[in-house]
């Protein structure tokens, strides 16, 4: 009986390690989102642009629940070979408080990251918190979701370039939105 417990114990044994070789060749250690298959693209860097310009600005709609406008200085839009979409943001409160920022979202993980802050001077700070985060859609300032879904990232996948997103911004949704 104790050579049968023994047995067990080493069959037992040996299965982890050929489960654990398992869920490494199948991926189950890759982050959500990222195909295993693909090789891991390097992000580019984000250079701030030129400040944004009244005349360059596109409205778009967010949501009835914010009474703020929010533009994209079409000038800005960039696509990266890395699958990032970069852009200046301008917040308009209804307070009359403008709010700039230059920005990046990763349509393939449904994330953005906060590059540069602008100041009061018209120039550029660096963000202090510069982490990819998940968009979230709320009903208060869903801006970064109405970005994502509806104009640069339809389908998780990202505008083929700046001027789909500013025809996009235009029309007010991406064609290939569903």
């Amino acid at each position: 009986m104790r050579r049968l417990s023994w047995l067990l114990l080493l069959s037992g044994l040996a299965l982890d390690v050929a489960g654990a070789d398992v869920a490494k060749d199948i991926g189950f250690h890759q982050s959500v989102g990222r195909d295993v298959a693909a090789p891991e693209v390097a992000e580019e860097q984000a250079i701030p642009p030129a400040f944004p310009q009244d005349a360059d600005l596109i409205e778009f709609y967010v949501s009835a629940a914010t009474p703020n406008r929010f533009f994209i200085d079409g000038s800005t839009l960039k696509v990266g070979r890395d699958g990032v979409v970069r852009y200046a943001l301008v917040v308009k409160a209804a307070g009359g408080a403008t709010n700039v920022s230059y920005e990046g979202i990763r349509c393939k993980t449904g994330e953005y990251r906060l590059y540069a802050t602008g100041r009061a001077d018209r120039s550029w700070g660096q963000a202090r918190i510069s982490d990819w985060r998940p968009i979230e859609n709320k009903p208060a300032n869903r801006h970064h979701a109405a970005l994502n879904r509806d104009l640069f990232c339809p389908l998780a996948i990202p505008i083929s370039s700046a001027d789909e997103g500013r025809d996009a911004l235009r029309r007010g949704k991406n064609p290939k939105a569903p």
